[in-house]
C-alpha cells in the first residue's frame, strides 16, 4: 500500500494526461485505488492537482458510484455491499438524489430502534454560532450513536462508506430521530451557510457537510415522507429504504423536509457526510 502525503511528479502529470484523455475522476480514482493507494489521500491528491474543492470532489465520485447503479426495477440485483443486496429505485441529477432500496435488514431497524428509544430527547439543531438549541421548525425526538459505538451502528456506517466511497471518519454520528402524528421538519437545509457568524465554529470539526443519507426505519401509516419543494418531489417512508442527495457548493435546490406524520409513527436514522475526518465536540 503505498503512504504518500506529498505529490511526485510523475504522479501529477500522470492525474493531468489521464484526465485530459477524457477519463472521469471516478476512473482516475479506481486506477489509483487498483495501483494500491489510500482512497482517503487519492481524493485529496487528485483535487490538488485539478484544483477541485475536496467536497466537490466528494460529491462527484459519490454522484458517479450511485450512477453506476441506477435502476428503475426493485427487482434488479443492484449491488451488493456486506451481503445486502441495494438497489437505486429513483435518480435525479439536479441535486443529486438516488434513493436507495434494501439499505437495511428489517432486523437491523427493529435493533436501531429498541437501542434508541430509551434515550430521546427534543431533537436540536445547529444555531448561528455553531451550538446546539431547540427549533420550532423541528419537532421530533431523537438521539446519536457515536460513530462505531455498537456493533449494528458499525457495521452501517462501513456499508455507506463502501457504498459511497466516503470514508468513515468522514461521517457525523448516526441520529435516529422519532415522529408522532402532527410532528415534522419544516423545510431546510443540511448544509452549513458560510454567510452566517458561527461558520467557521461548526466547520472547524470536518469542514462543511457534502451529502446526507436518511435510513427509513418503519412505514408510517400515513404521510411521514421526505419532500424536495423545489423539484417537486416527495420520497416516501419504506422501512429499509433510504434517501442519499448531495448539496456540492451549498446547492440551494437540496431544500427539503421531514413532511408531518398523519396516521402512526415514523423512525428515520439520518448520516450527515462531511469534507474531511469529523471530530465530534462531544455528545448531543
Amino acid at each position: 500500500m503505498h503512504s504518500r502525503t506529498t505529490i511526485s511528479p510523475a504522479l501529477r502529470e500522470w492525474i493531468l494526461t489521464t484526465t485530459r484523455a477524457g477519463h472521469s475522476v471516478a476512473d482516475v480514482l479506481q486506477l489509483m485505488k487498483d495501483s494500491g493507494y489510500d482512497p482517503r489521500l487519492s481524493r485529496s491528491m487528485v483535487a490538488e492537482v485539478l484544483k477541485l474543492p475536496l467536497a466537490a470532489l466528494h460529491a462527484r465520485t459519490a454522484n458517479a458510484l450511485m450512477s453506476s447503479l441506477r435502476t428503475t426495477h426493485p427487482e434488479a440485483p443492484g449491488v451488493s455491499i456486506g451481503g445486502q443486496a441495494i438497489g437505486v429505485l429513483l435518480s435525479v441529477d439536479a441535486p443529486v438524489i438516488r434513493v436507495l432500496d434494501g439499505m437495511l435488514a428489517g432486523a437491523e431497524c427493529d435493533e436501531l430502534i429498541e437501542l434508541a428509544r430509551p434515550q430521546l430527547q427534543r431533537a436540536l439543531t445547529v444555531d448561528s454560532d455553531g451550538g446546539q438549541q431547540v427549533d420550532h421548525r423541528r419537532t421530533s425526538e431523537g438521539m446519536f450513536f457515536g460513530l462505531n459505538e455498537l456493533p449494528l451502528v458499525g457495521r452501517i456506517e462501513q456499508r455507506l462508506a463502501d457504498l459511497l466511497g466516503v470514508p468513515v471518519d468522514h461521517g457525523e454520528g448516526l441520529q435516529i430521530l422519532h415522529y408522532l402524528p402532527g410532528q415534522a421538519y419544516e423545510p431546510h437545509y443540511d448544509w452549513f451557510d458560510p454567510e452566517q457568524p458561527g461558520f467557521a465554529a461548526i466547520t472547524a470539526a470536518g469542514g462543511q457537510r457534502i451529502a446526507s443519507v436518511v435510513m427509513y426505519l418503519n412505514t408510517p401509516a400515513l404521510g411521514g415522507g421526505t419532500a424536495f419543494p423545489e423539484i417537486g418531489l416527495t420520497v416516501t417512508a419504506r422501512r429499509g429504504s433510504a434517501v442519499y442527495f448531495a448539496y456540492e457548493g451549498g446547492d440551494r435546490s437540496s431544500l427539503h423536509a421531514g413532511l408531518p406524520v398523519q396516521r402512526g409513527e415514523k423512525w428515520i436514522a439520518t448520516k450527515w457526510l462531511r469534507e474531511r475526518p469529523y471530530r465530534s465536540p462531544g455528545r448531543r
